[in-house]
């Protein structure tokens, strides 16, 4: 069987892996120990990200011509892959935390939603908080002023009350 036949699967595999991906992150996670590569691992499966590592040449094939395309001149050395097709920012921002801990992560790039982020990049975009607790804020700030409003309401209501026994 010839090498190309071999490795035509792994193409394929990463290329489903991207489709439909609205987060991924390059990491050069050289130096990293085994104990820091298996609790970034768990909190990336955690988060819904998938994280694989694969030769440069095989995701150099996969990319061509796709949004991920901007990868191509970043691949050299020890690189990794995440992705989330939920979360566009899950992958940032799990790699941008363990980041602060483990100084061997290196953030590489990103693309998110179609747009290619640098390094810099990547540290903003992992600032911004996911889509569960936005939501949850836009909630709570929706309902402080109908809670107000009911309080008031009801004070008056009782004031009503006492002041008409």
């Amino acid at each position: 069987m010839a090498k190309v036949e071999l490795k035509a699967p792994i193409v394929d595999e990463i290329k489903a892996n991207l489709d439909g991906a609205c987060g991924v992150v390059l990491v050069n996670y050289q130096g990293l120990t085994v104990a820091e590569d298996t609790e970034l691992r768990k909190q990336l499966r955690e988060a819904g990200v998938v994280y694989k590592v694969y030769k440069n040449t095989l995701v150099k094939r996969a990319i061509a011509g796709t949004e991920f395309e901007n990868f191509t001149e970043l691949l050299d050395g020890t690189n990794a892959i995440a992705i989330s097709k939920d979360d566009a920012t899950a992958p940032a921002r799990v790699l941008a935390k363990f980041a602060e801990k483990a100084e061997a992560l290196e953030l590489k790039a990103a693309v998110v939603e179609g747009t290619f982020y640098d390094k810099d990049g990547v540290k903003v975009i992992a600032s911004i908080p996911s889509r569960e607790e936005l939501l949850s804020k836009l909630l709570g700030s929706m309902q402080s002023p109908i809670t107000n409003f009911a309080r008031v309401i009801k004070q008056i209501a009782e004031q009503n009350e006492n002041g008409a026994a």
